[in-house]
């Protein structure tokens, strides 16, 4: 009874997993500009990658894969909120402004050092 009830939430997880994915390539598809693009391929995306993840950590045969199944996890958590900043950063700095911006405080900060 445990093994499979184990076995449907892993599956369940894997699921929500893959639907966070399919929801993230649809928005890289779907937004009109890199800012909201990298938001969508960076939020549903690590979600997405974490759920399946989570999912194969729970039917790992021993505590030690899925011990390196919380690792991998714990590495996404870290880097792809850096390296979406870093991206977004570059992208502005480089001169690619968002589609719909309204009040630019970030380019008034930027304006404000260089003077």
């Amino acid at each position: 009874m445990i093994q499979e009830m184990r076995f449907v939430v892993a599956y369940l997880f894997m699921a929500i997993g893959v639907f966070f994915s399919l929801t993230s390539v649809l928005g890289i598809i779907r937004f009109p500009d890199v800012y909201t693009r990298i938001h969508a391929g960076t939020k549903a995306l690590t979600g997405g990658a974490l759920f399946v993840l989570a999912g194969g950590a729970i039917l790992a045969p021993s505590w030690q894969a899925s011990a390196k199944f919380v690792l991998i996890i714990v590495f996404f958590l870290i880097t792809n909120p850096l390296s979406s900043h870093a991206i977004a950063r570059a992208c502005y700095r480089h001169g690619i402004k968002p589609e719909l911006i309204y009040k630019d405080e970030y380019g008034e900060k930027i304006s404000n050092k260089k003077e």
